[in-house]
């Protein structure tokens, strides 16, 4: 499967108060655009009240995903992979996780456990707007 981000544009509706219009990101796993939209839309189908748009469908790729649920913030952590080949010359090799964490400290964290046994170096992990990860059904 493929991972696509979209990004949505509609009313949401926030309590007893008056709808507010919200812009979220969603990471959503598909075969193609017109797959991935019609999932999202039926996801977020409750929460909507009036018009809802998406505004960007695009193919992103992820060396690996790290789900949390106690988490409900989203991580990108960028590493550098580090090979030496046999006549000594040393290849880098950058990749690009998503992690779902609490905080900065727990997807630290995460990450480091999940990539302890790679020959990496982390280069940046900061906090992403996205709302949600939708992974293929049945996985």
């Amino acid at each position: 499967m493929i991972l696509y981000e979209l990004k949505v544009a509609y009313e949401r509706q926030t309590g007893e108060d008056n709808p507010a219009k919200v812009k979220e990101t969603y990471i959503v796993e598909g075969i193609n655009c017109t797959d991935v939209e019609g999932r999202l839309l039926e996801e977020i189908k409750p929460f909507i009240s009036g018009d809802c748009e998406v505004t960007s469908c695009r193919k992103v790729q992820y060396f690996d995903i790290l789900d949390n649920t106690t988490g409900d913030k989203w991580y990108k952590g960028k590493i550098e992979l580090i090979t030496v080949e046999e006549d000594g010359k040393e290849t880098r090799k950058s990749a690009t996780l998503l992690i779902q964490a609490a905080d900065l400290n727990q997807a630290l964290k995460r990450l480091h456990e999940q990539v302890s046994h790679l020959d990496c170096e982390l280069v940046s992990i900061l906090r992403t707007p996205i709302m949600d990860v939708l992974r293929a059904v049945g996985e």
